[in-house]
């Protein structure tokens, strides 16, 4: 696969590096800003073209996939110009700041006729993989209740793109997603959810606790909040066993079994240095999937993109007083 990079921030800088770990390459990258594009191809991908606007990107013949690596609040027009020149897209999380948006990305892929997925990386991860395959045999027993949370003090000293509302910032839609996407693999999906946070001055949700419900009845006690460090820890629980899941659950990271009785079963140890190098397992599961002629994936579905946004939204609308 042969990408093209829309965005030159610096989760493309770290995209670019797992890319260039795998047998695929980027061959352009697209910036508003010509010279920040050069900069970026002098640094991370000497042998790609650097584009000053993102409908050249798009438009660049030697392309066969974009990923978009712009704000959320971009997402939906530069997941839009990226499918309508014909390229397959990978589209960082959330997909859009809302599930409408998202639905709207989704179904201009599927007419289309291109590869789109949401960059959730941590769905490819290894020991996510091996979570999901002791989900799918059992051994946990009935699965009883979910943990996570993702905590990491980003405001107010951090980036703009999180304290601002024009660019669809605050903790869920950055650090939430991922106990919530992690929930519903676990819960397989998510049916209620009910939530209690706070805004920032400038409107933004700045924490939130919040339960979700999956179609078994199950529940998941979730939480993110951008302004403290947490344990970011996971755990699924069952009648039998449990997984925990160590801190920065959503990267490559150790991994237990755990008997009813405390006892560690089994461990899979996760490799800390790799971290965001991880994020070359979404790369070649695009690949995989595109060259099997398949336009979506079953690891992370269109439709659960669009039904994880559906309930963030909802969270959400709940901290902002409603209007009469």
């Amino acid at each position: 696969m042969r990408w093209g990079l829309l965005g030159a921030g610096w989760i493309a800088s770290e995209m670019a590096l797992a890319i260039r770990d795998t047998s695929q390459q980027v061959v352009a990258v697209g910036s508003r800003d010509l010279p920040r594009a050069q900069e970026f191809v002098a640094d991370h991908a000497p042998a790609a073209r650097a584009h000053g606007d993102y409908a050249s990107l798009v438009a660049d013949p030697q392309v066969d996939a974009v990923y978009v690596a712009s704000p959320h609040s971009e997402h939906l027009e530069h997941a839009l110009l990226a499918i309508r020149a014909g390229k397959h897209v990978l589209v960082e999380k959330a997909m859009a700041p809302t599930a409408d948006a998202a639905a709207q990305i989704v179904a201009a892929a599927r007419e289309a006729d291109v590869f789109c997925m949401e960059a959730m990386w941590t769905r490819f991860l290894p020991h996510i993989d091996v979570l999901r395959q002791v989900l799918d045999s059992g051994i946990l027993g009935e699965v009883s209740t979910v943990l996570a949370d993702h905590s990491i003090p980003l405001w107010p000293d951090g980036p703009e793109r999180l304290a601002s509302p024009d660019l669809a910032g605050g903790a869920m839609l950055d650090l939430g997603i991922y106990p919530l996407s992690f929930a519903s693999l676990a819960l397989g999906g998510i049916t209620e959810a009910q939530g209690l946070g706070s805004l920032t001055d400038r409107g933004v949700d700045r924490r939130m606790a919040f339960v979700v419900q999956g179609p078994s009845g199950a529940v998941g006690s979730l939480a993110t909040d951008m302004s403290v460090s947490s344990p970011t820890t996971a755990s699924v629980n069952g009648t039998w066993a449990r997984l925990e899941l160590e801190t920065m659950f959503y990267q490559p990271t150790t991994m237990r079994l755990v008997g009813k009785d405390g006892v560690v079963l089994d461990t899979m140890t996760g490799d800390p240095i790799e971290q965001h190098r991880g994020l070359r397992h979404e790369v070649t599961e695009v690949a995989l999937r595109v060259a099997a002629g398949e336009r979506e994936s079953p690891v992370m579905p269109l439709d659960e993109s669009v039904r994880i946004l559906e309930v963030a939204e909802g969270l959400l609308s709940s901290l902002r007083p409603s209007r009469t």
